[in-house]
């Protein structure tokens, strides 16, 4: 029995494994791109299925599959992709050239010659089951890539909004779980004035509030597609009712939001929705780093450090220093925003570099903002589950940096006045003691009314 089969295209032929669902254009891109080390993202190929059943469905009921046997598995096999089934078959480089069109063309192979096995037949037998003819019937790598990259792309926001959302509700729980610990606020990370860590808890709960108000507006400018403008939104090559019908069926098909640009030509040659969206992950991985790289300060010590709070015990931290623990889970949430930083980036260039009908560089695109939206989701659940919901206030050390710190002071002057508090601020320092033991000893307030001045509803009021 061979192990091969031989496949051919205008260039000549190729000997393929027998028993792959690719064929030779996906063949060719192999021998062709090699530079990622790594497939296309498997969210781009699961959207492909959705994209050639809406696609498969209207051609259908416009009459143009006449056997029904054959669009039963066609039908079959596309849903099979768009469940992930079929993944394994998806070979072909992550950065390839030519707009997309390689993974188009695996993505039709792998549903041809999937339904030609549904049907008994023999892989490769393309006179019955045709990749181009009946796979890519009507339709271009230019209309169905940025379709499928846009329908991945709202389908990974949801996720990733969902993971925002738990994120700062783990920090709105902090907030109330450290509302009552009093704490030195920093600025140019100087002390400055009291506050609570329940505040800070709450600030943070905030900046993700708005990112996921801000991801979840993403779906409205992913929304419109250029599906049905076939190469470059003209939509020659496709019947006019098949223009009209295929993107509500999609749409009907994946719960979405989904609409028919109604300029398909404006969107098939610009791609400034993908920087747009990305600059808001960006904002989202800004925050991140933020949050991440504060805590890090916050934990740090626990002796020599701020020590303010506590962050779960999750690994040894050193090969030579015995008991060192590390904060890893904010490090490596902080690299995974660089990581985010950096796509956008790179998704601004590809972008902003496209020509006249097309952008080229598609496929760096999908690659970098489907990577971008995979982080956050993973860094936002691994953030809330392995480090925040963790989280312990260290009391008795905010107790004692407030009590010894010169920040004091600020939340006296209402009761003494500024040029009263800067005289105890300059006998502070020469008499070497607390100011809680300098006003008490001067008899300037008891220790009742100090105590109300430096509590947490005193802190946290609003002016006085």
């Amino acid at each position: 029995m061979s192990v091969t089969r031989t496949e051919h295209d205008f260039l000549g032929e190729l000997e393929i494994p027998a028993e792959a669902l690719y064929g030779i254009h996906t063949a060719r891109a192999l021998e062709n791109f090699q530079l990622a080390g790594r497939p296309v993202n498997q969210n781009l190929i699961k959207a492909y299925g959705w994209v050639k059943l809406a696609c498969v469905q209207i051609n259908r009921e416009l009459g143009y599959f006449k056997d029904a046997v054959k669009a039963d598995a066609i039908e079959q096999a596309c849903r099979e992709l768009a469940e992930g089934e079929l993944n394994k078959w998806f070979v072909v480089d992550a950065l390839q050239g030519g707009a997309g069109t390689s993974t188009n063309m695996n993505v039709n192979e792998v549903i041809a010659n999937r339904a030609l096995q549904i049907m008994g037949k023999a892989l490769g037998d393309y006179v019955t089951v045709s990749p181009l003819d009946d796979i890519n019937l009507h339709q271009s790598t230019n209309d169905t890539y940025p379709t499928a990259l846009k329908l991945a792309a709202i389908l990974q926001l949801r996720n990733v909004e969902q993971a925002v959302l738990q994120l700062q509700e783990a920090f709105q729980q902090k907030e109330k779980e450290m509302g009552d610990v009093v704490k030195i606020g920093r600025t140019q990370l100087q002390d400055a004035v009291l506050t609570t860590l329940g505040r800070e808890m709450a600030a943070y709960a905030e900046a993700f509030n708005r990112d996921r108000w801000r991801i979840y507006k993403c779906e409205e400018r992913l929304r419109v597609v250029n599906l049905g403008g076939t190469a470059i939104g003209s939509g020659l090559g496709a019947p006019r009712q098949f223009i009209f019908r295929v993107t509500d069926r999609l749409r009907e098909l994946t719960n979405t939001s989904l609409a028919r640009a109604e300029n398909l030509m404006e969107c098939t040659q610009n791609t400034d929705v993908f920087v747009e969206v990305s600059g808001i992950l960006k904002a989202c991985a800004s925050n991140l780093f933020k949050v991440a790289n504060d805590l890090r300060l916050l934990s740090s010590g626990p002796d020599g450090g701020l020590g303010e709070i506590n962050l779960p015990s999750v690994q040894a931290g050193s090969s030579i220093m015995p008991g060192k623990i590390n904060p890893v889970i904010p490090e490596s949430v902080a690299q995974a925003a660089m990581q985010v930083v950096a796509n956008d980036q790179l998704i601004t260039q590809a972008c902003m570099n496209g020509n006249l009908e097309l952008n080229q560089f598609m496929p760096v695109v999908a690659d970098s903002l489907l990577n971008s939206l995979q982080l956050l989701e993973n860094a936002s659940n691994a953030f809330r589950t392995k480090c925040i919901t963790g989280i312990t206030a260290n009391a008795e050390k905010c107790r004692s940096q407030v009590l010894n710190s010169t920040t004091v002071i600020t939340a006296l002057l209402p009761k003494l006045g500024y040029e009263k508090c800067s005289e105890i601020a300059a006998d502070v320092s020469s008499q070497n003691c607390s100011i809680r033991e300098l006003v008490l000893r001067q008899k300037l307030m008891d220790e009742k009314t100090f105590e109300q001045l430096i509590s947490p509803e005193a802190v946290n009021k609003l002016g006085y």
